[in-house]
């Protein structure tokens, strides 16, 4: 008797999560290779955007932090799938390239182009960084082109977050997202990024060093946030036409 109700109770979530999901028009199931740093970044956008009445009942974002790597990444993310037969949505693996062979880092865009012809409303996104997400941090405050260790790029955020009054840069900082979004400049981060890019067209991921394509993730979400989380991007802009500002324009010395 318990183990049938125990079933009868297992299929009544399942019946209320489907009926759930079918209310979110845009979905979107983001895998972080780590359990902290991306997830934390990324859950800022999630708070944002259940706070705005205008969006929240209409979006999904469910985001799973791996403990794995490149092609791990995209596995798990393929197993979730699967398990939760999932048939419509984006899917987003955040991952980063640190040491892993570029085989693996490339990997992950291969299989993701070839999952794609199997369902055009199911689609896979390698949000890939090299060597690591704090290199899409650091494009908030400068624009970088030399290919250093990624332990510049902390030494660099530590010395930009000592200036902000927050202390150094941490990992698994709860509040990465607002730290981004209020200290530094997201407009200029994608700005930045979308450079390296097309710098860097008809190259693999593994061979554009420094890159990123994070801010591919972020202009989607980005586009849900409340009015009030975008001031910052129309602050950006207005920079942009002072050349005197130097606030949100800065140019890092190793840059080149």
């Amino acid at each position: 008797m318990a183990k049938r109700e125990g079933k009868e109770k297992n299929n009544w979530k399942k019946k209320r999560r489907q009926e759930y999901l079918e209310k979110k028009e845009f979905r979107y199931y983001i895998f972080c290779e780590g359990q902290a740093t991306e997830p934390n970044y990324f859950q800022g956008f999630k708070r944002y955007i259940e706070d705005n009445p205008i969006y929240r009942d209409m979006v999904l974002i469910e985001i799973e932090g791996c403990q794995a790597e490149t092609m791990r990444v995209i596995g798990k993310a393929e197993e979730y799938v699967r398990e939760n037969k999932i048939t419509k949505g984006q899917i987003w693996c955040v991952y980063d390239k640190d040491s892993f062979p570029s085989c693996d880092v490339n990997g992950v865009v291969q299989r993701a182009n070839m999952l794609n012809q199997k369902n055009p409303e199911l689609q896979y996104h390698a949000a890939w960084s090299n060597e690591c997400i704090e290199f899409w941090f650091m494009l908030h405050f400068a624009y970088y082109t030399s290919n250093n260790h990624r332990s510049e790029y902390k030494k660099f955020l530590n010395e930009k977050f000592r200036e902000l009054g927050i202390g150094k840069y941490e990992k698994n900082m709860d509040n990465i997202f607002e730290t981004l979004m209020n200290g530094g400049s997201p407009k200029l981060a994608i700005r930045y990024a979308r450079r390296i890019i097309k710098n860097g067209e008809g190259k693999t991921p593994a061979e554009i060093a420094p890159g990123t394509k994070v801010h591919e993730l972020v202009e989607e979400l980005a586009k849900y946030l409340p009015e009030k989380c975008r001031e910052n991007l129309k602050r950006t802009r207005a920079c942009l036409k002072n050349k005197s500002c130097t606030k949100h324009i800065f140019v890092y010395p190793f840059s080149c």
